[in-house]
């Protein structure tokens, strides 16, 4: 006799066909891929991609399928959506409720108090901050989000509230904040393959950094064009992706005129997801000074194409950086940033290749170490959950 299905409820701000919103976007889309087939999901998102004001085609208002899961694309300035929605979910009744953030208002806020108003039923509720709660994100807007923890405390830190974590860098952000809290360390997974890319042949190329992400204060792209401006070497610097803050990204152009020539820089708009590792692969290095990331798939998705990454020690791949994917540094500044880009400028090409062969040995590394577990999987088997004085789960 089979077991009756374990019931999901996942909320999430941007999904596929979107990509925009980065790394979160992938994380949740295997997660809903790979659960077993003894949990039923079914998930509501935004029916566009982040900064867009098109809705993906065909989907707006609809329940799609994908696989054995149902997916909700929702335009959030229609009532009649939410109504919609509101009936099918209030004629379910679901085993977890899984919010993919802790901060978005309509797709992480409202579902908990939904879900502790009892209108939509939820035995469980598992929260992934995704990179919320490091240091670097909780610095931004510190006002609003203190006022705001300290009215959700209440809501967040009851018998039915669990936490995922992808790494232990983040189950200790929780842990600061929530010392008791019930956390599942789980980590992202990917379809990232093997075996990296082979580093291009670059003879005769300039230097060439690339920033591949949102384009927000969390991502710092601002300390990277900073440090730009100590480099005196030629240095081809292009930046891609959507631009989610205008007044930042204002910030950001402002420093990119007063740039000395010897760096050119190029915006290119955003990337299609498939063709980020092969834009990887045509530079010798990522720029990545982020201010915290629970996981950071692009770094993932830049050691992939055996491209090296500079970046902050603010990410859970510390390790992988420092065995030869790249270089982590501690509270950057933009002198650190600009002498590491300096640096790897002076090399000559067949060192700037051997450095892109070593980081692909890195990645080649890591990823056979990378565990396939679902996180859905393993709440829905009933194993014990970990809290702060814990020991090893059982």
């Amino acid at each position: 006799m089979t077991n009756p299905a374990y019931r999901v409820l996942v909320t999430t701000a941007y999904f596929e066909p979107g990509h925009r919103a980065g790394g979160p976007v992938k994380s949740v889309a295997r997660i809903i891929d790979t659960a077993s087939a003894r949990v039923a999901v079914k998930a509501f998102t935004r029916d566009r991609d982040i900064g867009s004001a098109e809705p993906y085609a065909g989907l707006s208002g609809q329940w799609a399928r994908r696989g054995t899961s149902q997916i909700y694309y929702l335009n959030t300035a229609i009532p009649r959506q939410w109504l919609s929605l509101a009936r099918n979910l209030r004629r379910d009744r679901f085993d977890l409720l899984y919010c993919n953030s802790l901060w978005e208002p309509q797709f992480s806020v409202l579902p908990i108090l939904a879900a502790h108003l009892g209108v939509i039923s939820a035995r469980k509720i598992l929260i992934a901050p995704r990179g919320e709660l490091s240091p670097g994100a909780l610095a931004l807007k510190q006002a609003k989000k203190s006022h705001f923890l300290r009215l959700w405390k209440p809501l967040l830190t009851t018998n039915r509230v669990i936490w995922h974590a992808s790494t232990e860098m983040e189950a200790a952000d929780i842990r600061r904040l929530w010392p008791e809290a019930a956390i599942e360390v789980v980590e992202d997974q990917t379809d990232l393959p093997i075996d990296p890319l082979a580093p291009e042949q670059r003879k005769g190329a300039p230097f060439s950094a690339v920033f591949i992400s949102r384009i927000s204060p969390k991502k710092n792209l601002s300390l990277a064009l900073e440090g730009l401006a100590d480099c005196t070497s030629p240095v081809d610097f292009s930046i891609y992706g959507p631009i989610e803050d205008d007044r930042y990204w204002t910030q950001c152009q402002e420093i990119i005129r007063r740039l000395p020539p010897n760096i050119r820089v190029h915006y290119c708009g955003t990337l299609d997801a498939r063709e980020v590792r092969t834009t990887f692969a045509k530079h010798d290095l990522f720029v990545f000074p982020t201010l915290g990331e629970n996981f950071g798939h692009v770094i993932a998705e830049s050691l992939s194409a055996s491209c090296p990454v500079l970046c902050s020690d603010q990410t859970p791949w510390n390790s992988v950086l420092s065995s030869g994917g790249g270089l982590a540094l501690p509270a950057p500044t933009p002198r650190d940033i600009g002498t590491a880009i300096q640096r790897a400028a002076n090399q000559p090409p067949a060192e700037r290749h051997e450095s892109r062969r070593i980081a692909g040995d890195a990645y080649r590394t890591w990823r056979r170490q990378v565990a396939d577990e679902n996180i859905l999987d393993r709440i829905s088997n009933g194993r014990k959950i970990r809290r702060a004085h814990d020991g090893v789960p059982q």
